[in-house]
């Protein structure tokens, strides 16, 4: 039952990171609609990987109360807990390339916004 979860989880989570990376690609090469294609099913991922942590930690629990000594898995978790710092990682990667992108069309609009008394159109009616 441990491992399963920790199967689906490391699953998931490479899952994911290659999800960022062809992100982080599609971003380099002005490949937006890739990124809007991607986002569901990134959200399913993330909750899927926060599903199946509490169940792990469930599992573990039950296996302490009945006598078990979880150490047994201790290598299983570190490598889960590594795949999970570098998708950490390349999050922060991408989110460094998103955000400043961000800023810049906010910056835009704003400007656009002031020449234009406030009003981001102009109507006449």
């Amino acid at each position: 039952m441990i491992e399963e979860i920790i199967e689906k989880m490391s699953k998931l989570v490479t899952d994911l990171q290659d999800s960022i990376k062809h992100d982080i690609e599609d971003i380099k090469n002005a490949k937006h609609e890739g990124l809007l294609d991607r986002n569901d099913e990134k959200h399913i991922m993330i909750n899927e990987i926060a599903d199946l942590k509490n169940q792990l930690n469930q599992a573990l629990v039950a296996k302490m109360q009945e006598g078990v000594d979880v150490n047994i898995y201790r290598d299983k978790v570190n490598s889960l807990e590594d795949d999970l710092r570098e998708l950490y990682e390349l999050n922060k990667r991408l989110a460094g390339i998103v955000l400043p992108v961000k800023q810049m069309y906010k910056d835009l609009v704003d400007d656009i916004t002031a020449a234009n008394g406030g009003q981001i159109f102009d109507v006449k009616a």
